[in-house]
C-alpha cells in the first residue's frame, strides 16, 4: 500500500512506473518546498530516494502490448476502432480544437484552429456543407496545432490519434477500463492518504477513487485528498457524460478534491469543476479549482507538480496541518 498514489496521463505507454516515478516525485518533492516546506521535501525526495511510500499507477502496457489487460483478442494498436469509438474520439478532437480557438496561447494556432473549425462547419471552403467526420478532420486538424504536436508535424497525426484513442478506448472499453483502475485501487489501502491524477489519469483516479470504499481497498471509515492535474473531468458531451458513477459527484472517499488547471491547457477545457460535481450525500465536499501557469509547456506534469498551491496541498495533507 502507498502513502501517495500517482496516475499518469495519456502517451505513457512506451515507458512504466518506475520510469514515470523519477519524473513525479523530484517535481513533487519541489513544489512542497516551494511552498516552504523544505524537511517534507527531503523525506519526499533525498538523494533519490524517498522515506515516504510514492507508487506511480501505472496502467499503459494495454495500449501497446495487446491482451495485457487479459482480453487476447483485441488489439489496442490497431488504427480501426468501433464506430462509437471513431465518433466519440471525432467529437474529443472537435471539443479540443474549439478550445484552441477560444484559448490557445499561440496566436498562430488560435488563428489555425479557427479556420479549421470554420471549414468543418462549412462556412468556409467546400461548397457542399460541414466536413463529413469519415475522414476524421477534427482529429487531423489538431495535427497542425504545434500545441497538440509537440514532436514536430512528421509524427503529429501519429502521436494526436493515440492520444486521443486512449481516452476513447477508456471510456468505452470496459476491460481497459477495470484494468487501469485496478491498478490504482492495487496501491491503495489503510496508509493511503493522497491520489494525484493527471490528464486522462485524472479520469481513472476519480473513479477509482469511487470504488476504493466499495472494493474495501479503503476502510469505510477512512477517506483522502484527491488533486487532479490538467483534467478533461469537466469536458461535456465526451468525457463527463460517460464517467461513472452517474450523475457525477464528489467520491465518498475523497475528504478533500483540488483540481488544478493552466487557462491554455486546452486537455483541461473546462477550468472549473465545481458546477458539475455536486457533494456524495452527506458530504459538504465540493472540487476547490486553482487556475496556475504552466508556462510554455500548459499540459506538462512537472509544470503542475512543482507549483506552490499544489505543494501547499500536498504538504496539508501529510502533516495534518
Amino acid at each position: 500500500m502507498a502513502t501517495i498514489v500517482l496516475v499518469h496521463g495519456i502517451a505513457q505507454e512506451q515507458l512504466g512506473a518506475s520510469t514515470l516515478e523519477k519524473t513525479w516525485i523530484p517535481a513533487l518533492a519541489d513544489g512542497v518546498a516551494n511552498a516552504g516546506d523544505q524537511t517534507l521535501a527531503d523525506r519526499i525526495w533525498r538523494s533519490g530516494a524517498s522515506e515516504i511510500d510514492i507508487r506511480m499507477a501505472y496502467y499503459g502496457t494495454p495500449f501497446i502490448d495487446p491482451g495485457a489487460q487479459g482480453a487476447a483478442d483485441i488489439n489496442l494498436d490497431t488504427e480501426q476502432l468501433p464506430q462509437a469509438a471513431e465518433e466519440m474520439t471525432e467529437l474529443l478532437a472537435m471539443a479540443w480544437l474549439e478550445a484552441a480557438a477560444k484559448s490557445a496561447r499561440d496566436p498562430s494556432d488560435q488563428r489555425q484552429a479557427e479556420r479549421e473549425l470554420a471549414v468543418i462547419r462549412g462556412q468556409v471552403g467546400e461548397a457542399q456543407g460541414p466536413r463529413s467526420v469519415v475522414g476524421r478532420p477534427a482529429l487531423n486538424a489538431l495535427a497542425n496545432l504545434r500545441w497538440f504536436a509537440p514532436f514536430g508535424m512528421a509524427v503529429a497525426s501519429r502521436f494526436v490519434w493515440a492520444a486521443l484513442t486512449q481516452v476513447t478506448r477508456y471510456l468505452t472499453d470496459d476491460e481497459i477500463r477495470s484494468y487501469a483502475q485496478d491498478q490504482v485501487l492495487a496501491w491503495i489501502g489503510p496508509d493511503t492518504r493522497l491520489v494525484i491524477g493527471h490528464s486522462l489519469g485524472s479520469v481513472v483516479a476519480y473513479e477509482a477513487v469511487h470504488r476504493a470504499h466499495e472494493t474495501a481497498r479503503l476502510p469505510a471509515d477512512q477517506s483522502l485528498t484527491l488533486i487532479t492535474l490538467g483534467s478533461p473531468l469537466g469536458l461535456h458531451g465526451v468525457v463527463y457524460d460517460k464517467l461513472r458513477p452517474q450523475p457525477p459527484q464528489v467520491p465518498s472517499a475523497a475528504n478533500r478534491w483540488e483540481n488544478f488547471a493552466a487557462k491554455d491547457d486546452l486537455v483541461a477545457a473546462q477550468l472549473d469543476l465545481t458546477p458539475f460535481f455536486p457533494p456524495a450525500p452527506g458530504s459538504a465536499i465540493h472540487p476547490q479549482n486553482h487556475i496556475v501557469d504552466t508556462g510554455s509547456k500548459p499540459h506538462q506534469i512537472e509544470h503542475y507538480l512543482t507549483k506552490p498551491s499544489v505543494g501547499r496541498v500536498i504538504a496539508e495533507t501529510l502533516t495534518g496541518v
